[in-house]
């Protein structure tokens, strides 16, 4: 079973992720704010992360930079989940090493095909 972080400060957004993953048979592990994830993602060594970007503590670009520094989660796949929705918000996630980006809104099924491209992906 695949096992999947989410970095979430909305409850709300971080419990229905959690909720959507766990009917498609993925270990779930969640955090509230970027340096909770960035400290479960050391110790879990996930098989993917979804994060926020506006979040107190430590913002999603902050997490990205942290993980990428360390040569055991550098190469997790990163999904980017946010509200921020314009291009250059976009640009700069993935040019920060970000291998997707979903806005909210989102539908279960786009998130779903999301993380199982990463995950084939990452499995090469």
């Amino acid at each position: 079973m695949k096992k999947i972080l989410i970095i979430e400060d909305n409850p709300d957004v971080r419990e229905n992720t959690a909720e959507i993953l766990q009917l498609a048979q993925y270990k779930v592990i969640t955090a509230e704010n970027g340096k909770i994830g960035v400290e479960l993602a050391q110790k879990e060594l996930p098989d993917l992360i979804i994060c926020d970007i506006m979040m107190p503590e430590l913002n999603g670009h902050g997490v990205l930079l942290m993980l990428g520094k360390n040569k055991e989660t550098a190469n997790i796949p990163f999904i980017f989940l946010t509200a921020k929705a314009e291009r250059s918000d976009m640009r700069k996630g993935m040019e920060m090493g970000a291998d997707d980006y979903i806005t909210k809104p989102f539908d279960d099924v786009e998130l779903l095909n999301a993380i199982s491209a990463r995950l084939k992906k990452a499995m090469r």
